[in-house]
């Protein structure tokens, strides 16, 4: 029977003379690897809720952590842009006073970048505190992890820019991280905590440390404590300089983009934008590269504030 197989299906192979059963063309023997290259690069991205272009970076950011978040560890800085509103300007450089000075800035941002800002709620309910916000983004991420964190910020952000919905409001909070599949109410009791503060000001220290005055700020730092800083939104090719100045390597290697179906499986919803920019697709071409990609019952279109937005259909 020597060098008989049985033919489990197409790719399985079942070999009697070897007992194994496995994907045909496999090496007898082979060195493997397990442990994952160790990262030696962490990456501060400081930022804060409620920062129109931290918002208007979302499709560039995705794209980079998605290709060479296996570069860096990524955390993410909450640092403080709003505590109240006072008498005094809040950001003279945007002709920013009062909130309703923040609607036509952030309009402009919005349709600059393509990322949709409504913005009228700072006219008629304006939030009053980002503080709300970032103390229930530090507890998820003390309760959970900085990745989980990240979500709810992106969550956060969705119901602020695109969809007018104040988040210095408790119960909008709640509702964002309930659907996440936490506790919402919970978590936004541990956040109103002196917890919720003390964590929020160790950011604010770090935020310090790093020489990070606005957002969104990207630092890099390599084992040396050697790094670069990004200030403001760039294109993606930036990022990815900016890392192989840290990682001092002339070429890296990226991931291969996620499928479409596995992105919005994980993200939930993706604007027209942020698909145009993963996988460098024209605007006037993605309701085509959609159709390619996806399955009509597993996703749905809709439009807001003259930008097309797809989400999933469970």
């Amino acid at each position: 029977m020597r060098g008989n197989k049985l033919k489990n299906n197409l790719n399985m192979i079942c070999d009697l003379e070897t007992g194994v059963c496995g994907v045909a063309g496999e090496e007898d023997m082979e060195i493997i690897d397990f442990n994952q290259p160790e990262k030696k690069v962490n990456l501060y991205y400081v930022t804060d809720p409620i920062c129109s272009h931290c918002w208007a970076i979302e499709p560039t950011l995705r794209r980079f952590l998605e290709q060479y978040g296996h570069y860096f560890n990524f955390h993410t800085v909450m640092g403080g842009l709003l505590e109240k509103w006072h008498d005094g300007p809040i950001d003279p450089a945007n002709g920013i006073y009062k909130p309703a000075d923040v609607a036509g800035h952030w309009r402009e941002v919005g349709e600059y970048s393509r990322m949709p800002i409504d913005g009228t709620l700072m006219i008629d309910n304006p939030v009053q505190s980002s503080y709300p916000a970032s103390r229930v983004c530090k507890v998820i991420q003390k309760n959970h992890d900085d990745a989980t964190a990240f979500v709810y910020l992106r969550r956060a952000r969705e119901a602020l820019f695109a969809f007018n919905q104040n988040i210095s409001d408790q119960s909008v909070l709640i509702e964002i991280v309930n659907k996440l599949g936490l506790d919402g109410e919970a978590t936004v009791h541990e956040a109103e905590q002196p917890i919720g503060q003390q964590l929020l000001n160790k950011d604010f220290e770090l935020t310090r440390s790093l020489g990070a005055r606005g957002f969104p700020t990207i630092i890099m730092m390599n084992e040396e404590n050697k790094g670069v800083k990004i200030v403001g939104g760039r294109p993606f090719e930036y990022y990815v300089d900016g890392l192989k100045q840290v990682l001092h390597l002339e070429e890296l290697q990226p991931k291969q983009q996620p499928s479409l179906s596995s992105l919005l499986e994980k993200e939930k919803l993706l604007f027209s934008k942020e698909i145009e920019v993963m996988y460098d697709v024209e605007q006037l071409e993605v309701h085509a590269f959609i159709e390619k990609e996806l399955s009509p019952d597993r996703y749905q279109a809709k439009e807001i504030l003259g930008e097309f937005y797809f989400t999933t259909t469970n």
